[in-house]
């Protein structure tokens, strides 16, 4: 029987822990599979693409617009949001919806980082949001802006270093509903019950744009984790900070799903086990 292959592609990838928390879902479920990293950069993604040897790449910065573009078929969020962290290219659950218009040739793309923020956030035990401020314009500010959305919010303030940047966003939120406002560092910003940070990790705001993002911004949830706590969680009012963590395992948690059945819908066999693994994976226990 040939080797079940899976790989976390981005550039760079030495950070990733990917292979902990899939190699742990996968010692539990009782699969053989082989999960590794890969450094891809954007220029070689096209032609790393066409070796189709897996079944299934989990997808991390730079490469998430070109996994959508490479996708044959793409899941809602992908859609809404134009980014893709999960190519599958085994067999789709018949359950998919709009699964029948995919023809059978080329790779699934999903986007598991919505599912994750949502998921996360629920285990802070934050459901149901009015408002929502998301610090950031890139791909995950994108899936951020979604998540908010299916929690609730209606109005979202995007803090970003230009309007340019955010029109991405902007039009998102027509597509979704959502009345996307957007502001830069340097002004105060509307109150918000939420506050989504979805900056480079690494990235230290000058103290004044840290307290203005900070100033009735409901706890923070910082998708950054490493190191911990970042440089915007020790500036947060009553240290209300949460880091990336959770988001990191339940994104994860919804690819094994993909890989394992074809649905990030369809809860897994001994689904409390595999977290409970993969939690502990992710911790170093």
């Amino acid at each position: 029987m040939s080797e079940i292959r899976l790989e976390v592609w981005g550039d760079p990838i030495a950070h990733s822990r990917s292979p902990q928390l899939h190699g742990a879902a996968y010692r539990v479920l009782g699969l053989d599979w082989v999960f590794e990293r890969r450094r891809v950069s954007r220029d070689a993604f096209d032609a790393a693409l066409a070796e189709r040897a897996w079944r299934g790449l989990a997808v991390t910065m730079p490469l998430k617009e070109q996994a959508h573009r490479a996708a044959a078929w793409r899941g809602r969020r992908a859609e809404l949001t134009r980014a893709v962290n999960t190519l599958f290219f085994g067999t789709p659950s018949p359950d998919l919806p709009g699964i029948a218009q995919w023809d059978g040739e080329g790779p699934l793309g999903f986007n598991t980082d919505v599912g994750g923020i949502v998921r996360a956030l629920d285990e802070l035990g934050i459901r149901r949001l009015e408002t929502a401020r998301i610090a950031g314009a890139g791909a995950t500010a994108s899936s951020a802006l979604v998540a908010v959305g299916e929690m609730g919010a209606r109005r979202v303030d995007v803090v970003a270093r230009s309007a340019e940047r955010a029109a991405p966003l902007v039009a998102i939120g027509e597509r979704a509903g959502i009345d996307v406002r957007v502001s830069s560092f340097d002004h105060p910003h509307a109150p918000a019950d939420l506050t989504i940070a979805t900056l480079p990790g690494g990235a230290e705001l000058p103290g004044a744009q840290a307290d203005r993002l900070a100033a009735a911004g409901g706890p923070l949830f910082d998708v950054a984790y490493a190191p911990w706590p970042s440089a915007l969680a020790r500036r947060w009012a009553d240290g209300d900070a949460h880091s990336g963590l959770g988001m990191l395992l339940h994104q994860a948690v919804l690819q094994v799903r993909i890989f394992t059945t074809g649905d990030p819908e369809a809860p897994l066999d001994r689904e409390d086990e595999v977290v409970a693994a993969m939690r502990s994976a992710l911790m170093g226990d």
